[in-house]
């Protein structure tokens, strides 16, 4: 399922609701964001989990997992939300912290994505 193709007809034959998926490690999470079909096949809409082992007292390990269900008439509010967050963040809280710590968001051309979700 993690293929970094956006070839549908790989996924015309499954029985999933899977269209395509991102995994992004990050420390001691990662977090999967899947394109999904709604039942009828006929719109798309994205899921983003957070998933983080765990050891349980026995010595065995788990997984907590968390996942918000976003919807395409919500895409724009949300990124304006988390970059304006994240903006908070870098001005306010985050002043003395190194800023090679975290990743940049540039606003630069260069590192935009143009991504129309029509197309999905």
């Amino acid at each position: 399922m993690y293929k970094d193709e956006n070839d549908r007809s790989f996924y015309s034959d499954r029985n999933s609701d899977d269209v395509w998926s991102k995994p992004v490690r990050a420390g001691k999470r990662t977090y999967f964001f899947d394109v999904k079909t709604t039942k009828g096949n006929n719109d798309y809409y994205l899921t983003i989990t957070e998933s983080k082992r765990r050891q349980e007292a026995d010595g065995s390990f788990s997984f907590d997992k968390h996942k918000i269900f976003l919807y395409k008439e919500d895409f724009d509010k949300f990124r304006e939300g988390l970059e304006e967050v994240i903006a908070y963040m870098k001005d306010n809280l985050l002043k003395d912290v190194p800023e090679h710590t975290y990743e940049t968001w540039k606003d630069s051309e260069d590192h935009k994505v143009d991504v129309d979700f029509e197309e999905l």
